[in-house]
């Protein structure tokens, strides 16, 4: 087993460590934390197959921006963790036999793309001009290559991907500034306009005369006791 294999498995065996304790850790920031431990992993895996761009994709989308929002949504929101677990482990053995049948058909599906083709016979020439095409492939930057297809060949639909998320993004920022009556926005302008005598205003009130004392009463119990 080479370096290269032996890191496969042990970000592999992290990953799945990771995976379990998001489902099974009792505080939701933990469960995020873990998370983020299993976006490393994965991006960690991708990048021992080449796939650099969407290692660094999963990393800067996922983990600082997706989890990062999550984690100050959690740690915002006073979530009742007990009442949320009440009965996860009553439900516990037919999620994980749902879980085992969606992997076992996982596997059945992606299987035929682990195995190896079969190689075929070719004389010496042919073998040199395969390893020598098959080093050119190697030397050849999946990101680079891309960046290409996606503004030559594919720049229409990533131009109107552009557009969708502008108008999201538009239209959540005028979702958001709409005037309410139950909104307390102040308008920023009015803030800038505000002068001394409008924040501070002194009334003219009387003296306060001091309270006279009253008088003692007389003790009429024992008045009428004598």
């Amino acid at each position: 087993m080479d370096i290269k294999a032996g890191f496969f498995y042990l970000f592999s065996a992290v990953l799945l460590f990771a995976s379990f304790r998001v489902i099974t850790a009792r505080n939701p920031v933990y469960a995020a934390l873990y998370l983020v431990l299993a976006f490393f992993q994965a991006a960690a895996v991708w990048l021992l197959l080449k796939a650099e761009f969407l290692a660094i994709s999963l990393v800067l989308v996922y983990v600082g921006a997706v989890m990062v929002l999550f984690l100050f949504v959690v740690m915002m929101l006073d979530v009742d963790v007990d009442a949320l677990r009440a009965g996860f482990w009553k439900h516990f053995p037919i999620a994980a036999l749902v879980g085992v049948v969606i992997a076992l058909e996982m596997a059945a599906v992606l299987i035929g793309g682990f195995t190896p083709p079969a190689e075929p016979t070719a004389g010496p020439a042919a073998a040199q001009a395969a390893q020598a095409g098959a080093s050119a492939v190697l030397q050849v930057s999946n990101t680079k290559e891309l960046g290409k297809l996606l503004y030559t060949q594919y720049l229409f639909p990533l131009e109107v991907a552009a557009v969708l998320l502008l108008v999201a993004i538009v239209a959540a920022i005028a979702l958001t500034l709409r005037h309410r009556k139950d909104s307390k926005a102040i308008d920023p302008s009015l803030q800038v306009r505000v002068k001394a005598r409008d924040r501070l205003q002194i009334v003219k009130m009387p003296p306060v005369l001091a309270a006279v004392p009253a008088a003692p009463e007389a003790p009429a119990a024992e008045g009428a006791k004598a």
